[in-house]
């Protein structure tokens, strides 16, 4: 009877003609299991961006915010979807983002322009959990972008962003 429901819901969100798919995405959230997760996830990293977006929503509903994120993560980065990056970008605000202070900081400096922006903004918001291994994590991609930057117009802006959030989050640290 669950998976009769479910698939229901798959098959409501998934209509390019439903008005309410935002609706059946978060019913559906609510009642995954391992099976549909599974579904859900491989509708986040396919080539249909709407229905990939419709399933992190179904997603963040459900209690597999690790998995979620990493195949949303996997899709943001993926350059296939780089004209939608923003949307999933937009769509991690319904999670727990507190591990992922790295893959926050990469869509930050390799994202589109909204992906780069909404990034900074949860950089900015979030409290994360920060340990010296996520700040080397981050120094990394940082040194890759400093070496490859999309746009040199940009590279004196994040400077002055990033200098002074290294410079913080390194402090925590001194006394140890």
């Amino acid at each position: 009877m669950m998976q009769e429901e479910i698939e229901r819901l798959l098959i409501k969100m998934c209509d390019p003609e439903e008005k309410e798919a935002f609706f059946y995405a978060d019913k559906l959230g609510k009642l995954l299991d391992d099976q549909s997760k599974d579904r859900l996830i491989e509708l986040v990293k396919g080539e249909n961006w709407e229905h990939g977006y419709l399933a992190a929503r179904a997603l963040s509903n459900a209690p597999f915010n690790e998995e979620a994120l990493d195949a949303i993560f996997e899709t943001i980065n993926n350059k296939i979807h780089r004209a939608h990056q923003g949307a999933f970008v937009q769509i991690l605000e319904l999670f727990d983002l507190s591990e992922r202070f790295v893959d926050i900081f990469k869509v930050y400096l390799f994202g589109n322009y909204k992906a780069s922006t909404l990034a900074k903004a949860y950089l900015d918001e979030i409290e994360f959990d920060i340990t010296p291994r996520t700040i080397r994590k981050a120094e990394k991609h940082w040194n890759h972008y400093l070496h490859n930057p999309e746009e040199e117009g940009s590279l004196a802006v994040k400077k002055m962003e990033v200098e002074p959030m290294f410079s913080e989050m390194k402090e925590l640290f001194n006394g140890e």
